[in-house]
């Protein structure tokens, strides 16, 4: 496996340092592949709190409750992680529909040089009472605007003000 360096990405997207725990390791001594979800939830979950966002149950209800599951989730292995201690993840929105959104992300090494995976997640947002798809609501995009890419922040712009863009 070759190990892939990061080039700068500055101003695109969240970035969270996270742990790796002791049982997250096989028994190679690797981060299991299964547990790579699970740093990039930490990551997201960390991310939405600190913007008063309640995914699940979770946080303050200041900006509402937000019901969100993953419909598909993705992910390119790029070099192993071989040991406990922290990890940043990188990611952000790329894509906004109307009740959902796909983050694209990046697991990289704690000071940032070496790309361990990279990948896609869809989110769907849905209405907590019936828990089918709903719109997502204007509040959790006002948020969400700080770390979507330039190309999500037009197609939002564009389905707002009711004009089609190919993105």
């Amino acid at each position: 496996m070759t190990m892939v360096v990061v080039e700068r990405w500055d101003g695109v997207g969240a970035y969270r340092t996270v742990p790796v725990y002791f049982d997250d390791l096989d028994s190679y001594g690797m981060v299991h592949h299964g547990r790579y979800a699970v740093l990039l939830e930490r990551a997201v979950m960390a991310h939405w709190a600190a913007q008063d966002v309640s995914l699940g149950g979770t946080g303050t209800t200041g900006n509402g409750q937000v019901v969100q599951v993953v419909r598909a989730l993705e992910v390119t292995y790029e070099a192993p992680i071989t040991r406990m201690g922290e990890i940043r993840v990188h990611f952000w929105i790329e894509q906004v529909g109307r009740t959902s959104y796909r983050y694209a992300f990046r697991l990289l090494s704690a000071d940032g040089s070496v790309v361990h995976a990279t990948g896609r997640r869809t989110q769907v947002n849905l209405d907590p009472a019936t828990l089918r798809p709903a719109p997502l609501r204007t509040e959790l995009l006002r948020v969400a605007e700080p770390f979507m890419s330039e190309e999500a922040r037009a197609s939002l712009t564009a389905r707002t003000a009711g004009v089609a863009v190919k993105v």
